[in-house]
């Protein structure tokens, strides 16, 4: 019952994450891979969030996939 719902929510986030610009949204904000990567402190907190976005923008296409099925499941289950 607590299983399926936390899956979705799981999706949501990684799509928020997935779709964030750097160039617009996070190196004004200080998140970029090169600040972080430059200054040693990758192994930060900051550091370990800005390798989670750019995990997540790298899985793009795995993304839309589990997108599309968790689409097709949740039609087919009303």
């Amino acid at each position: 019952m607590f299983f399926w719902p936390f899956l979705e929510g799981l999706l949501i986030l990684a799509n928020a994450l997935a779709i964030l610009n750097e160039d617009r949204f996070l190196a004004p904000r200080g998140w970029s891979m090169s600040e972080v990567s430059g200054n040693g402190r990758s192994k930060s907190l900051k550091g370990q969030i800005v390798g989670l976005i750019y995990a997540t923008q790298f899985f793009r296409m795995p993304l839309i996939a589990l997108n599309v099925l968790i689409i097709v499941v949740k039609l087919m289950s009303g």
